[in-house]
């Protein structure tokens, strides 16, 4: 059934401060291992995190790419990455919630007024959250929009119907996505709680079932013109909006890829049975599961290398804003997704292959791999990235400037 959410205002510490790559990684690491040990119950049951995104506020990590001259660690993107990898290897959902929040800093970035950054960044680093309200049903295509900002006096106002608003649920703030009257798309901050919204916990997804990513529905909803950024203006020059994005959601699919790389191992060693034609007596000396275990495991360092290398590409062009690096941003970050989305799939199925009938049990859920990789590498297909980056390499055009690039 579908829940209705409304959110009064919370009193709660300020978020700690983390002051470097090697304890924003530790930490990440010590919160996983807490966020592990119910992530099987809460997707069986569909518990929603709400305690642990609490915890991870808490922790700083969700300040880590505010920039050096507002306060913030300003991270590098490889970082990043990896500590998304690292969430999602204990929990999938938990480690894909942050993606818009991390997405919407760096548009904040780009393209908002040094009012804007000042004030939303300050409100980051003391341990808030922003959702989105993006993706939309019914238009031509998900970069199509129908919801609309109209002046209102010295505001705005914004009608419209949201869904796959992952994040929503779980934040402080509801960042939502808007065509005005010339159709450019903007994007206005409102806190949780604003009159005229509505957030409906209506996701119901065999896949990433506690990311909260229902709809939102905006009925008359004030919003003040200076907590509304151009957000189209990111899009008409080089920028790294679309990299840093998705080099995140290809550190999404790199922790569930190695979740299932680590529930096999375990499975295998302790529970699979030789097959009867082996004469072995351990499954794990079977020499044909041997040679594909090592072929997920050399996989998954291709991936986590190619992931690192592509972030780092993203820091350069952040430092150097050109067409050209932006191009080796994107085409880089594009191999990351491609990568991480073949060893995700491969690794989640290669777990029943060898472990067997038996880990099929409902009990066990171990599909929840399987269910978790498939759901979320249907984000921008990769189909297409194949496509960018063979037509830049063989006729030199330049890949689209967008949010999935």
């Amino acid at each position: 059934m579908n829940t209705v959410l409304r959110q009064a205002d919370q009193i709660r510490p300020v978020a700690d401060r983390i002051g470097s790559d090697d304890e924003a990684i530790a930490t990440a690491r010590r919160l996983a291992a807490q966020f592990a040990a119910g992530a099987a119950e809460r997707d069986a049951d569909r518990i929603l995190p709400f305690g642990e995104l609490d915890l991870l506020a808490q922790s700083g990590l969700l300040a880590i790419t505010v920039p050096a001259q507002y306060g913030g660690l300003d991270v590098s993107n490889a970082v990043l990455a990896e500590i998304t990898a690292i969430l999602s290897e204990a929990d999938g959902s938990i480690g894909q919630i942050p993606q818009n929040h991390f997405y919407i800093l760096e548009a904040l970035r780009t393209d908002g007024s040094e009012e804007q950054q000042r004030y939303f960044f300050g409100r980051v680093l003391a341990g808030d959250r922003f959702g989105n309200a993006l993706s939309e049903r019914g238009t031509k295509t998900v970069g199509h929009y129908n919801t609309r900002i109209t002046r209102d006096g010295p505001g705005y106002r914004i009608n419209g119907r949201k869904f796959y608003s992952t994040g929503v649920l779980f934040a402080d703030w509801i960042t939502i996505f808007a065509l005005d009257p010339e159709n450019r798309l903007t994007m206005a901050f409102v806190p949780k709680g604003t009159e005229g919204v509505e957030i409906v916990d209506d996701w119901d997804g065999f896949g990433q079932r506690t990311t909260g990513s229902g709809t939102t529905i905006l009925d008359n909803v004030y919003v003040s013109a200076d907590s509304v950024v151009f957000h189209h203006k990111g899009f008409e020059r080089p920028t790294t909006i679309g990299s840093v994005g998705q080099i995140i959601h290809a550190g999404v699919d790199l922790g569930i890829a190695r979740a299932a790389f680590a529930e096999t191992l375990e499975f295998v060693r302790t529970k699979s049975r030789p097959w009867m034609d082996s004469g072995l007596e351990r499954a794990s000396d079977d020499p044909l599961t041997i040679a594909k275990v090592g072929q997920i495991a050399i996989r998954l360092e291709a991936a986590t290398a190619l992931v690192e290398r592509a972030g780092h590409k993203v820091d350069a062009a952040q430092v150097e804003t050109t067409e050209e690096k932006v191009i080796a941003a994107t085409l880089a970050v594009a191999a990351a997704k491609v990568l991480t989305t073949e060893v995700a799939l491969e690794a989640s199925n290669t777990l029943f292959e060898l472990a067997g009938t038996s880990s099929v049990q409902t009990g066990l859920n171990l599909d929840r791999h399987w269910r978790n990789a498939r759901t979320h590498t249907l984000h921008d297909p990769v189909r297409w990235k194949y496509h960018v980056v063979g037509n830049y390499h063989l006729n030199g055009v330049t890949p689209p400037k967008n949010g999935a690039l």
